[in-house]
């Protein structure tokens, strides 16, 4: 099986801990870079400043509650972007807000979960999301 390349879009330390733990449990071998918030993100898939040599990531996790510029905006330009949009981009953020889930349907996120509160239901979350993304389905380059 090949290496996954995730792009975790997180600003909570806490999240991002246990985002790792659980793909290091996981079935697929991964490689998981954090970006803190919304410019780092953005600079990250176009490649610029410290990120001139990065992967293009095969599955993004992006919360919606990040600094600079939101998870929305992130995706809009993600999805907008004719390079991008093709990557899959499961909006995973604790957000319950109606308004929340539709705005970023309506940006075309590939999916919306909300994030459990315990942790051994974040891990499983994240194992489930890994065993459709990475396993399951069929990405495209």
């Amino acid at each position: 099986m090949k290496l996954a390349n995730i792009l975790l879009i997180e600003d909570n330390e806490g999240d991002i801990l246990l985002t790792r733990e659980a793909f290091e449990e996981s079935k697929v071998k991964t490689v998981i870079d954090v970006a803190r918030n919304g410019q780092e993100a953005l600079d990250y898939l176009y490649k610029r400043g410290d990120f001139t040599e990065v992967k293009k990531p095969d599955l993004i996790l992006l919360d919606i509650n990040i600094p600079i510029f939101d998870g929305h905006e992130v995706l809009s330009k993600i999805k907008s972007d004719p390079k991008l949009k093709k990557i899959p981009v499961i909006v995973l953020t604790t957000s319950s807000n109606e308004k929340d889930i539709e705005k970023a349907y309506e940006n075309h996120t590939n999916s919306y979960v909300r994030k459990p509160l315990n942790m051994e239901d974040f891990l499983k979350a994240i194992l489930k999301i890994e065993e459709f993304w990475l396993q399951l389905t069929t990405l495209t380059k």
